[in-house]
């Protein structure tokens, strides 16, 4: 379903979905060319971080993990100086010294990007603790993969959380819906007694709520709940974002296993291809919300092609400009050391 917004913030969400989709298609291409170290992409997952994060204010914090470049992409941080940054380049959001896994934009709201898994959880708690010390009407979000709640700083964060009635959401993008494992030679999903995922939050009486990660008014209506509730003071909320890992995340490197998307697969389902139509045809968030777009009437199928294509411009001149930016001088490895 689409949320209850005004026509033109709706087809905005579609806009910050197709940037992080073209994005991302884009950097599993220049990874066949360049050496930008291990990397991990947002594709699947669009339909989930673009509904939540776009009803953050200004002063509102995220912290998010090693598949950060989606979450950063929808609160508008810009793409060319994302990619100059994954290629090391002096114009990256960071100077080059970050790259992929560390990307910070902190005028977007996101201080930093811990890529240890639950490394962001006691990092969002500590962000609302002082808020909620300050007085000052902010919330943190922390943004993580369901096998971040194995790790010992989760427990402890939403603890504190919970004793604190701290603003904060701890918002679990559950993408192991699917998931073969390591018997696959695949990433290895979580692996926990709890089940499901909301017990561990539950526990700590910490209100839960489980939505379909590709169904991006159930995301917007359960993140717009819990905003209130930590805007409010009712203290944090733990939200499940259930999504089927895309294939191309499933190899140790991503791949562009389902094929550049093709927009046309949101309407004209004989244009699906026999290989992974059920993707195309039921999985993937971004087809599913531009699909929904259409069907309501909001959109027609050529103002989607048109936004595909003004997207599509911008992520090529994005590279382009990164491609073309220089690296940092030797002596600036010194800058900004301070121990």
């Amino acid at each position: 379903m689409t949320p209850d917004l005004p026509e033109d913030q709706l087809v905005d969400l579609l806009r910050r979905m197709l940037v992080i989709r073209r994005f991302e298609e884009s950097l599993i291409k220049l990874a066949g060319d360049f050496d930008i170290g291990h990397f991990h992409v947002y594709i699947g997952q669009e339909s989930t971080g673009v509904p939540a994060l776009a009803q953050l204010q200004e002063g509102d914090l995220a912290f998010t993990t090693h598949r950060n470049h989606g979450h950063l992409l929808a609160r508008g941080t810009d793409p060319a100086a994302m990619v100059a940054e994954i290629l090391g380049k002096a114009t990256g959001t960071n100077n080059g010294k970050g790259g992929t896994l560390h990307i910070a934009s902190p005028e977007h709201g996101f201080p930093t990007t811990s890529a240890v898994t639950g490394g962001c959880t006691p990092l969002a708690t500590g962000a609302a603790f002082a808020f909620s010390r300050r007085k000052v009407d902010r919330v943190s979000v922390c943004l993580f993969g369901d096998g971040a709640l194995e790790e010992g700083s989760y427990h402890e964060s939403i603890n504190i959380a919970a004793l604190e009635a701290l603003p904060v959401i701890y918002l679990c993008e559950n993408n192991s819906l699917e998931a073969l494992g390591q018997k696959a030679n695949e990433y290895p999903s979580s692996t926990m007694a709890a089940a499901p995922l909301t017990d561990l939050a539950a526990s700590f009486k910490v209100p839960t709520i489980t939505v379909d990660g590709t169904d991006t008014g159930a995301v917007h209506g359960a993140m717009a709940e819990a905003i209130d509730r930590a805007r409010s003071g009712g203290g944090p909320t733990f939200v499940e974002a259930l999504t089927v890992r895309w294939p191309g995340n499933r190899p140790l490197w991503p791949q562009l296993a389902t094929g550049v998307t093709d927009l046309t697969y949101a309407w004209d389902e004989g244009a699906i291809p026999q290989d992974h139509s059920k993707w195309h045809g039921a999985q993937d968030g971004v087809l599913r919300y531009t699909r929904e777009l259409v069907t309501a009437g909001l959109v027609t199928t050529g103002d989607v092609l048109a936004l595909d294509g003004e997207v599509s411009t911008q992520i090529e001149d994005a590279v382009q400009f990164a491609l073309d930016s220089p690296y940092p001088d030797p002596e600036s490895a010194f800058e900004g050391v301070y121990a």
